[in-house]
């Protein structure tokens, strides 16, 4: 029998990270001892008492059964209460929060909940891939806004053609941003919500970043903004603020309106999220304040290190205010793609090409501050041994 992929499976490419775990086989069957600065994975362990509370959630017989579908009115209250001392935003539990499977898992979904097929869906590129892909499942097109450096990687919203914005449902942002590591102010966020209230368009802001921050830097929340919240929601995740990412728990907040639909979609695809672990996430969002300094200070170390290093090379990059991603301007001569299999294949560092988070990613390659800092140091010394 012929097996026939959907389409939407076929106008999919493979993913970014899949097709450099393929790359990394390769060469560590040569023997190449690999810096993986690739994937925005954080080496740093879970605090214990986060994980202590997961242990004592997981023994209770009542946690073993199906959770809510919405998530714990304990963890709704926890990231609301959470909010309103990070940003001071006040959030209903009941109707403008929602507890998610990781943010990945509620970005990927929402499309499903406002775009039909022919819909436009504002994607920023370079960008998280999941924006686009999400868009292509749910049929929607994608519609590309270049994140460029001479406008310090925000969108230029003023090039979105008139046709387009009005048949535009979603706008996607992520600020702090990943790949570019740029930040944004709350002046940007005004413009965003001036333009969705122009042209009726649900923004969707990844804010998974937000506890990642330097130099006393606070980024601003989107929802802080005059009327952001009738336009729009926020994902957040516990991944990067508390080093979580393989326990796979987020929220979404905002307008209620948006969080319902969003809501319903995941009551039709998933059963929600193991209550054991919202507990752990209960204990994360009471009892810490974010950002965590421990861990703030040994990223800030890990930046100065290799921004350091790699500006004596000679290779261009900016000192990131946020995330753990720097974000280097590839040597003349070379595709992000070719500078990438160069270091990998000369000096064993696995980095990501720009271009794998869209066209205008090209030019650049990302490395992630996820791994200690003699490794780092050792990179930089590896890389000094390249011509290029």
């Amino acid at each position: 029998m012929e097996i026939r992929k959907a389409r939407r499976i076929e106008q999919i490419p493979p993913y970014l990270f899949a097709q450099i775990d393929k790359k990394k086989g390769e060469m560590r069957q040569k023997g190449m001892d690999l810096i993986d600065l690739g994937v925005g994975d954080p080496d740093l362990p879970t605090p214990r008492w986060i994980v202590e509370r997961l242990k004592k959630g997981a023994e209770n017989p009542s946690n073993h059964r199906y959770p809510s579908y919405e998530g714990m009115i304990q963890f709704r209250t926890a990231v609301a209460q959470w909010y309103e001392r990070r940003f001071g935003i006040k959030l209903d539990p009941q109707t403008e929060v929602l507890s998610l499977i990781g943010s990945k898992e509620g970005i990927a979904h929402v499309p499903l909940a406002f775009v039909d097929p022919g819909d436009y869906v504002l994607v920023p590129s370079p960008g998280y891939p999941v924006y686009r892909v999400a868009t292509l499942f749910a049929g929607g097109t994608p519609y590309f806004l270049p994140l460029k450096k001479e406008n310090k990687f925000l969108p230029d919203l003023s090039q979105v053609p008139r046709n387009v914005a009005e048949k535009a449902k979603l706008l996607f942002i992520n600020y702090p941003n990943n790949p570019t590591s740029a930040i944004a102010e709350r002046s940007f966020y005004e413009e965003i919500v001036a333009f969705a209230n122009r042209h009726q368009i649900i923004v969707c802001h990844d804010a998974a970043y937000s506890e990642m921050a330097f130099d006393g830097f606070r980024p601003p929340s989107f929802l802080e903004v005059d009327g952001a919240k009738e336009v729009g929601i926020e994902f957040h995740s516990l991944s990067k603020t508390f080093n979580m990412t393989g326990w796979r728990i987020g929220f979404a907040v905002g307008n209620a309106e948006i969080v319902a639909g969003l809501g319903k979609v995941k009551t039709n695809i998933d059963s929600g999220l193991f209550q054991a672990i919202q507990e752990a996430g209960i204990e994360a969002l009471t009892h810490f304040d974010t950002p965590l300094p421990e861990i703030i200070q040994i990223y800030e170390r890990r930046r100065d290190v290799m921004v350091k290093g790699l500006r004596e090379i000679g290779l261009q990059v900016e000192w990131p205010k946020a995330t753990f991603y720097l974000w280097i301007e590839v040597p003349r001569g070379f595709t992000s793609s070719q500078f990438a299999t160069l270091l990998i294949e000369q000096a064993g560092i696995v980095a990501t090409p720009g271009n794998g988070f869209g066209d205008a990613g090209e030019g650049y390659i990302r490395m992630a501050l996820t791994v200690d800092e003699a490794r780092l140091k050792e990179a930089i010394e590896r890389l000094k041994g390249i011509h290029f």
